[in-house]
Parts: structure tokens; C-alpha cells; sequence
């Protein structure tokens, strides 16, 4: 049903509220919703441009229980800033400042709203870099990748966003202001109350500024590509040069499919075979590490090893790059039926990638294999003809089958896009019922009228349910459905 906002048109803010059409259908989806036709519109959106606003306005809200759904560049592939439960969709992306650089101490505070690529050109001039910045670095905000703890290509080297950021200020459901970590190297003080809101997804706090640590820039960077006859030895050679502790930056598969739809979309003419695309970080002895990896893969068939300057690595790298764009144009008639984001060990990529691969063979699908294949992550989407019940089915079937086959190897059912409305059906065969209560009182905790993005995550709320704590005074009881 829809809320009453009008309270919004009271309250002293330094940013804006509209109610109009445009602003709310402009929020109603992110990239995946969007894909999917699984758009909510809100009742209206909100431009905070301080602590202060956002303070307000979830205090507000929060006391007429309305929802509020944090949104940042809705380049999200879940639908996690879909506003479920409608209300008001809180757009971030106004606060976008470098608050302060601190180059000795290789720290940067950021707003929320500031997109990672902006971050890395604030700090360049100092030979910095913010490394765990994910593929979609240049479009997507700090604050989105935030919540939900996002990695990339460099995750192999580097880590997955909540590996870098120190400190957070955040707002709770009530409006409270509150500040995790600290911008010391290590602290055992307290709760890590930091690494509780890194990856909640907006549903337990509004993260309004954060401290980031940043890295040097080597002073070496080589690309290299490598290209295999079968899947099965790209993704083996892939397994022993990780094992083997070959220091790579970048290590990207893409299978044959991939490779067919990248050169379509690109107009390049590499051989339709599978590739691992690389790349290498270092300060001295750069080319070393490459012979060492060239070496690791010609234990496993390697066909072609190519390596490239910096200067070159767009080139090099252009076919990985345009991965998504290459899958949306590949077939008129086919369509991505939901985006695949498992993670596996690294001792069983190989089995991972080699089950999705038999998966699709049995069905009869087209399913393009791809993703930063050092860390265990493999990305696979199907595509259907959506006027095809049957194929839809078995495109589901072999989606839900790799996820479940992932987590029984141990693994995870999504490495980097997070939970939002897609992956609740697996929260619990990942975590177990124990674990995902915890969860639930820990939501409970911080927005007991669940107010912070309703409606995600949980797997009761694919059947429209709340994650509340019974407030004295409250008319509606925990659990009820108010998005009708």
C-alpha cells in the first residue's frame, strides 16, 4: 500500500523531496530489477546532502513507520535498492565529497555518494589507489559498495572492499548517528560494529562517510592473456597458478561462449576458445612473475600466451571489460535469466566451472561463463527465450542447481552482488536456520519496525514478511505485510 509522506515537505533539509512521477519510476529498479521487470515505485524520493538530512528523515519515518530504501547509482544486480515496501527512497548520490586526503597515513574520508573511480583520481596525485574498487568502479558509489562488501578483478591480490575501509560514520532507523572502526591499523576495542554494517545491504544503517585505506601504485603493471583449448584447462591452470602462489593482480576466465559474444560485441577476431586474462602489480621483478605464471601454464596445454605493456592494456583487455554489454546485444531473441555470482574454495573452481558447463549441456542452454576466477568467483548467466516456459524452467532449474552445488562444495551463493530479492531462497541452506535467526535478531536490534530496506535478504520476505520486533504501541504486528 502506499505511505504517507507528506511529512517530508516539514522538515528542514538541506537536500530535496519530490513526489513527482519521474523522480519515483527513476527509482523504482537498479540494473538487475530493472532487467527483470521487478521494479516497486516508491511514494518518494529523497536527496539528503548531510548527516544531518539523512538523520531526519529516517527519524521521521521512522516514527510513522514508513520504509526507507537507501539507492545509490542503481547499478545493483539483485534488486537490493528496489524499495520493496515502496515509501521513500533515499538517493545518496548528492553526498559525493572528498572530505580530507591523508596521503602519509594512506587514508582518504569519503561521502557515500562519491563513485569509486572519482576516489582513485582524488588520491593519483599522490600515487595512491583504492584497490578493491569492483568492474563497475566507474558507475557504481563507495557507499553502495559498501553495503554490499563488492570486490572485483583485484580481489585475488587485494581483497573485497571491507578489507579497506577503516571507519564508518552511519545513521540507524531512528536516526541516530553513530561512527565503527577507527583510523588506526588495528583495534580490539568494543564490538566491530564496522564489519556489522559492511555488507547489510541498507538494512541496518545508512552509511553517510567512511574512512578508506588506500595502497601505492606500483610503479609495474603488465596485462597478459592466455588462451586454452578446453574449459577444463584454462580453469585447472587457473587452480595451480593460485596454489602455486603465482603474485597475480587480475585472474579472469571466460569460456568459449564468452568469447563469441565478446567478439561480436567488440568486432574483435580472437579464436572462440576459452581465456584467462591477467594482470600483474608489481615494483621490481614484474617480469618474473609473468615467466613464472607463462610456465604454470604450459603444464596445462596453454596454446597462447600474450603480454602487454600498460599502455596496452585496453586492447588486451577490452573483450573482459565488455562482458556485460557483449550479453545483452548477443541474441535478440535470448535474454539473461538471472545473473549467476557463486563462490567456491579455489581447490574446487575447477569442479565448479566444469558442473555449470554439464549443466547447460543437459538443458540445451546457451550459458556464458565468466568472472575473477583467482578468487573462486565464477559468473554465469542463462539465456532463455522468455516466451519459452520450458526453457525458462530449465534455465531456473540450472541456475538454482549451481548455487545449491556451490554452497555443498563450500562455497557461497553470491561472492559479490549480495542478497537484495534474488538470493533470499539460499540464505538459509548456506548459513542454516540457527545462523539466519541471529541474523534476524540482529536486525531486530537495530530497526525493530524494520524500517531500513524492508523486504530483502530475509527468505520469509519473499512471501511478503517483515523482520520486526513487537514495539509497545505499534498498531501493525511484526510480520504483517503493509506492501500490497
Amino acid at each position: 500500500m502506499a505511505h504517507d509522506c507528506s511529512f517530508l515537505a516539514d522538515l528542514d533539509l538541506d537536500g530535496e523531496a519530490s513526489f513527482g512521477d519521474s523522480a519515483r519510476e527513476n527509482h523504482a529498479t537498479d540494473f538487475g530489477a530493472e532487467e527483470r521487470g521487478r521494479g516497486v515505485t516508491p511514494d518518494a524520493v529523497v536527496w539528503p546532502e548531510s548527516t544531518a538530512d539523512v538523520s531526519a528523515v529516517l527519524a521521521a519515518a521512522n516514527d510513522r513507520r514508513v520504509p526507507v530504501t537507501p539507492y545509490a547509482a542503481g547499478t545493483g544486480l539483485e534488486g537490493n535498492a528496489v524499495p520493496a515496501h515502496r515509501g521513500i527512497s533515499l538517493d545518496l548520490s548528492r553526498m559525493d565529497a572528498v572530505l580530507e586526503v591523508r596521503p602519509d597515513d594512506f587514508q582518504v574520508d569519503v561521502e557515500p555518494g562519491i563513485l569509486g573511480a572519482a576516489v582513485d583520481e582524488a588520491v593519483a596525485s599522490d600515487g595512491l589507489f583504492f584497490p578493491p574498487l569492483p568492474s563497475s568502479g566507474d558507475i557504481s558509489t563507495i557507499g553502495g559498495m559498501i553495503a554490499n562488501d563488492a570486490s572485483g578483478m583485484k580481489t585475488v591480490k587485494y581483497g573485497e572492499v571491507s578489507d579497506w575501509v577503516l571507519a564508518v560514520e552511519a545513521v540507524l532507523a531512528d536516526g541516530s548517528v553513530i561512527t565503527a572502526g577507527s583510523r588506526a591499523a588495528k583495534t580490539s576495542s568494543g564490538y566491530n560494529l564496522k564489519d556489522v554494517l559492511v555488507g547489510s545491504e541498507g538494512t541496518l544503517g545508512v552509511v553517510t562517510r567512511a574512512t578508506l585505506e588506500l595502497a601505492g601504485r606500483p610503479e609495474q603493471i603488465r596485462g597478459a592473456r592466455a588462451l586454452f583449448p578446453t574449459l577444463d584447462d584454462a580453469a585447472a591452470a587457473v587452480f595451480d597458478a593460485v596454489r602455486s602462489g603465482v603474485d597475480v593482480a587480475k585472474i579472469e576466465l571466460m569460456d568459449a561462449t564468452s568469447a563469441r559474444m565478446a567478439n561480436a560485441y567488440t568486432g574483435t577476431d580472437l579464436p572462440d576458445v576459452p581465456a584467462v586474462y591477467l594482470e600483474f602489480h608489481a615494483n621490481h621483478g614484474v617480469e618474473r612473475e609473468i615467466e613464472f605464471c607463462r610456465g604454470v601454464f604450459c603444464d596445462h596445454d596453454v596454446e597462447r600466451f600474450d603480454v602487454a605493456d600498460e599502455d596496452e592494456m585496453d586492447d588486451l583487455w577490452r573483450a573482459r571489460k565488455e562482458m556485460a554489454y557483449a550479453l545483452q546485444l548477443w541474441d535478440p531473441d535470448l535474454s539473461p535469466l538471472h545473473p549467476g555470482d557463486v563462490t567456491v574454495p579455489i581447490s574446487a573452481y575447477p569442479e565448479m566451472v566444469s558442473y555449470v558447463k554439464e549443466l547447460a549441456d543437459e538443458r540445451d542452454l546457451v550459458v556464458a561463463c565468466f568472472g575473477h576466477a583467482g578468487d573462486g568467483n565464477l559468473h554465469y548467466t542463462v539465456l532463455v527465450d522468455e516466451d519459452d516456459e520450458e526453457q525458462v524452467e530449465a534455465g531456473t532449474e540450472m541456475y538454482e542447481a549451481a548455487v545449491e552445488k556451490a554452497i555443498d562444495l563450500g562455497g557461497t551463493a553470491t561472492g559479490e552482488h549480495g542478497i537484495g530479492l534474488g538470493k533470499r531462497k539460499f540464505l538459509e541452506t548456506e548459513h542454516g536456520a540457527e545462523s539466519v535467526e541471529a541474523m534476524r535478531r540482529l536486525k531486530r536490534a537495530f530497526d525493530p519496525r524494520d524500517t531500513l530496506n524492508p523486504g530483502k535478504m530475509f527468505p520469509e520476505t519473499t512471501e511478503g514478511g517483515r523482520v520486526r520486533l513487537d514495539v509497545p504501541g505499534d498498531d501493525t504486528p511484526p510480520g504483517a505485510d503493509d506492501a500490497s
